[in-house]
């Protein structure tokens, strides 16, 4: 994913399993009998569990490419290159069928790659509306030693981490005996000494680089390096744009990354530290060399700047192609609309529901202005291949 990312903007959250111990009554009751001795009980062979369901296909409604808004303005040429380059993502052999026509066909203007569409798709609008958000690959300063405005320590990966942390996956911390628990949250990790740190950032730019997962760092003397996502806490993603706002500390028009992130900066210290612990989300990563190329995201490749998405895995595929429709902006700078093709290529886990998307914008400071200012109504429409049976 940028690995994001695990990613979205700023102000997605996960939903709780509440436990509940029902036979506790029957246990303590249990415990005030005295045993008497009989002979154990015969095993019975047992059946087979059952398989974990897979999740419902998500409700949809055939329509034609004429309904969908916008369709006709898109610029063709540059959503059938994305997916001409990124089509080998999906395991649906129908779609195999058309990525390899595509890949045989070549480069195409934008009317016969509109046709290609056309001729290859039917479009289907996904029930209820969702939001839009975005993200990007961010550029920051950094520094071999902390110093006083560079004092928040780039974190590896630590020994006793087990897993990853991303989606559907546990992240626990194994203690020397062997035992494992839920590993610490934000303040507990910040509160302990960061060892043999990767690098030195300022506070509010390594929190920034942990929503998005990665990211380059840029050193005085002209060195770049990529920071490459290696794991989180396991924690649940935590927005601080509604709290933010709710204490009255950003308008509630400007809650976009770049009013954030300049708030924090302006309040570096204990106050912006309490803010961004509201997070209990925390990332490590690993150093690479700077190879000028785009981020890999979940789906193993590199991601198309403005035309691949983070999706909800539980409720979409990798490999899918969609034309969102982002319309009715809440933040003030925001475009109006974003209606274009895009590939499913990666996912986040404040990424949930099925009419749910972050619109991968790009690196660098100009992306990352676009990115802060994206939370849009969303529609989705799903291209559906037409080839094979039942198509």
């Amino acid at each position: 994913m940028v690995s994001r990312r695990m990613t979205q903007g700023l102000g997605g959250h996960l939903g709780k399993l509440k436990l509940v111990p029902a036979l506790m009554l029957t246990l303590a009751l249990a415990a005030c009998v005295t045993p008497k001795a009989v002979p154990p009980p015969t095993p019975r062979p047992q059946p087979p569990r059952p398989a974990p369901s897979q999740p419902s296909p998500t409700p949809a409604r055939p329509e034609t490419f004429a309904e969908l808004p916008g369709w006709a303005q898109d610029d063709h040429a540059a959503g059938y290159e994305a997916f001409r380059t990124t089509c080998g993502v999906s395991r649906d052999p129908a779609m195999g069928e058309i990525c390899r026509r595509a890949r045989a066909i070549g480069p195409l203007d934008g009317p016969r790659a509109r046709a290609f569409f056309e001729e290859s798709f039917r479009p289907e609008l996904l029930v209820g509306e969702g939001v839009l958000t975005a993200y990007f690959s961010p550029e920051y300063e950094a520094r071999d030693r902390p110093s006083t405005e560079f004092s928040a320590p780039v974190r590896g990966k630590p020994a006793d981490l087990v897993g990853s942390g991303i989606p559907g996956k546990d992240a626990l911390r194994r203690t020397p005996d062997g035992k494992t628990g839920p590993y610490p949250d934000r303040a507990a990790i910040e509160s302990t000494s960061p060892g043999q740190a990767l690098a030195w950032m300022r506070p509010e730019d390594l929190f920034f680089l942990q929503i998005q997962g990665s990211g380059v760092l840029t050193y005085p003397n002209g060195r770049r390096t990529k920071a490459v996502f290696a794991a989180t806490n396991g924690r649940t993603f935590v927005g601080i744009a509604n709290p933010m706002r709710d204490r009255g500390l950003l308008p509630a028009n400007n809650t976009s990354g770049d009013a954030i992130r300049g708030w924090l900066a302006d309040n570096r210290g204990p106050r912006a530290d309490e803010v961004m612990r509201l997070n209990p989300r925390y990332v490590f990563f690993t150093l690479a060399p700077d190879d000028g190329r785009q981020p890999v995201g979940a789906a193993g490749i590199p991601l198309p700047p403005g035309r691949a998405i983070a999706i909800d895995t539980g409720r979409n595929s990798l490999g899918e192609v969609f034309f969102i429709d982002g319309v009715a902006p809440t933040l003030s700078g925001a475009f109006p609309t974003y209606r274009r093709t895009v590939m499913a290529l990666d996912m986040g886990g404040a990424i949930k529901g099925p009419v749910r998307a972050d619109l991968y914008m790009g690196h660098g400071p100009s992306a990352g202005a676009e990115a802060g200012r994206v939370r849009h109504t969303l529609r989705m429409h799903r291209l559906v291949p037409k080839v094979g049976p039942n198509r």
